[in-house]
């Protein structure tokens, strides 16, 4: 079940602030637990760069600590690794925290840059309120955000990086992309804009970086990376999320509407939605891909709104096991169950269900139009589709392939704006 971040239990300001003075013993061991899973991290990304076949001193403590993560030089060959490690390896031999430590500064200059740019955002509503992040987008005073976490809002406060508190007004929100933008009216040294990536360049395995306010914890800082791309996930509205950022970075209640950011401290998504059975973390966040904030937020800032395209069609996905079932054509696609009265599917004259098949003592509708390709590229499945949909704009002519009663057929169609639920 999808579980929106955004934490909707007002935190307190006595509990967004916390003593440092005043830890637990908990607390301390906590960080000493973190500081030995981070050196045990240090053995794997050396043991990682270094290639395989090395033999590593399990030895975690102690003044043997530093031996521990030094290789031993009879079973390092350089002439065997990439020439990018062999540069590496007298590096690591002379300082073997070098490079960690590098990497450690770069994230250190990349939050002193960027944490200002995040804000927190408390709403209050007819029913209570709830908190999420946003980021500063330019220096006329616009922030993007979650629409979720602004949806039904009656007061919108955000609170910047030096505890400054003003009201936020709503400029515009669309609900299928889950983005909003709201406006503050603050000195210009507050307007810390972001820059923007480009997340058509991403790849899986590459740094992702979550900055936001996880249960009111404002200005935190999580790490990991990209674990997947191109996630489509439905929303509670019916329609789909597509092309979604995979992150296994720390996201949780609070941090919707915050950056993920590339090593670059580029914007590469917002994060948004996270899997879990607990509601907090499991290390499978999601984010709304940045090229999808170039598109859809110019519109939300000009009109207040965005137009989303939409088809007017319902179907299933087809599969080699549906395709046996029902006796299909063809094993993968999309088979049309219903179509939209009056429509862009229904005006194209394309053909819901028309008859029904007893599969297992059930009536399962059949005999629809199958869409086998857009625009020359094949679909796999509706996510193909609902992805394929997301680049395009309501008003654009897109030409489909269909089968029809095992015959193929070419028709044009014009998208039209989706209509509210």
């Amino acid at each position: 079940m999808r579980r929106y971040l955004n934490h909707w239990i007002l935190v307190s300001e006595a509990h967004d602030k916390m003593d440092a003075n005043n830890s637990s013993p908990e607390a301390r061991y906590t960080m000493r637990l973190f500081g030995a899973v981070a050196f045990f991290s240090l053995g794997l990304l050396l043991a990682t760069l270094l290639g395989g076949g090395q033999v590593w001193d399990a030895n975690p403590v102690g003044q043997d600590a530093v031996e521990a993560i030094t290789p031993r030089s009879e079973v390092v060959d350089s002439s065997q690794v990439p020439m990018a490690d062999a540069d590496i390896l007298p590096l690591l031999e002379e300082d073997p925290l070098a490079l960690v430590e590098a990497e450690e500064q770069l994230l250190v200059n990349l939050y002193e840059r960027v944490s200002p740019s995040v804000v927190n955002i408390a709403v209050s509503t007819g029913f209570g309120g709830g908190t999420g992040s946003g980021f500063v987008l330019d220096t006329d005073g616009h922030i993007v955000t979650n629409n979720h976490v602004i949806e039904g809002a009656e007061q919108i406060l955000v609170r910047f990086a030096d505890d400054t508190l003003v009201e936020a007004d709503l400029v515009g929100a669309d609900a299928d992309s889950d983005l909003a933008v709201i406006r503050v009216d603050v000195p210009m040294n507050l307007l810390r804009e972001v820059r923007l990536g480009d997340s058509s360049t991403l790849r899986v395995g590459q740094r992702a970086i979550a900055v936001g306010n996880p249960f009111g914890f404002e200005q935190t800082m999580t790490t990991g990376i990209i674990s997947a791309l191109g996630r489509v996930v439905r929303q509670e509205s019916g329609f789909s999320l597509p092309q979604l950022v995979q992150t296994d970075a720390a996201i949780n209640p609070g941090n919707s509407g915050g950056p993920l950011l590339n090593a670059r401290g580029e914007v590469i998504g917002v994060n948004t939605l996270i899997f879990s059975s607990s509601g907090s973390s499991s290390g499978v966040g999601f984010a709304v891909p940045v090229n999808t904030v170039k598109r859809v937020v110019p519109s939300l800032i000009a009109t207040g709104r965005y137009d989303d395209p939409w088809l007017g069609i319902s179907g299933i996905s087809i599969t080699p096991a549906v395709a046996e079932v029902l006796d299909l054509p063809v094993e993968q696609g999309i088979l049309l169950q219903g179509v939209v009265s009056e429509g862009p599917a229904d005006r194209a004259g394309l053909r819901g269900n028309d008859q029904q098949v007893e599969i297992d003592g059930r009536l399962v509708p059949t005999g629809g139009d199958i869409i086998v390709a857009i625009d020359g590229v094949e679909l796999g499945d509706m996510d193909d589709l609902i992805v394929y949909l997301a680049e395009t704009t309501v008003g654009q002519t897109v030409n489909l392939d269909i089968i029809r009663e095992g015959e193929k057929l070419s028709v044009d169609l014009v998208l039209a704006e989706r209509p509210e639920l």
